[in-house]
């Protein structure tokens, strides 16, 4: 039978998941001064940190999302229109579109990424120390 959770496992879990909260809602904050929409940094990192050096397709994009697939044609839509990616043939499969970075698309990404690295790295004992809590529990 497994044990109930404690009370410290209560504020272990309000900790944790009020600090993923706390840094999704300052990153979304991060992406519109930077003067991309939230999804957008979520589109660019996705393409940006895609293993395939032809770019990633629609479906891929999808798939890191969590969106269906006309979801995310049109978050490339909004993005290609407002200058942060482009549309490409993938060189082996004629029927299959690749997505890379613009200039414009990758200095924003970059932008992001800085202060979001420097970010976690302020965040890292804290969550390390939760999350270490967590993994020390008894196993249920």
């Amino acid at each position: 039978m497994t044990p109930k959770p404690t009370d410290e496992d209560y504020r272990h879990l309000l900790e944790l998941r009020s600090g993923l909260r706390r840094f999704l809602h300052w990153s979304e904050q991060q992406a519109r001064s930077a003067g991309v929409t939230p999804a957008q940094h979520q589109l660019l990192l996705a393409i940006r940190g895609h293993p395939d050096p032809r770019g990633p397709t629609v479906g891929d994009i999808a798939g890191h999302l969590l969106l269906r697939h006309h979801s995310a044609v049109g978050l490339i839509d909004r993005a290609e229109a407002a200058g942060l990616v482009v549309r490409g043939p993938d060189p082996d499969n004629p029927s299959a579109v690749r997505l890379r970075l613009t200039a414009q698309g990758s200095r924003q990404l970059e932008t992001l990424s800085e202060l979001h690295l420097e970010e976690l790295e302020h965040l890292a004992p804290t969550m390390h120390t939760l999350w270490q809590a967590l993994e020390d529990h008894p196993a249920r």
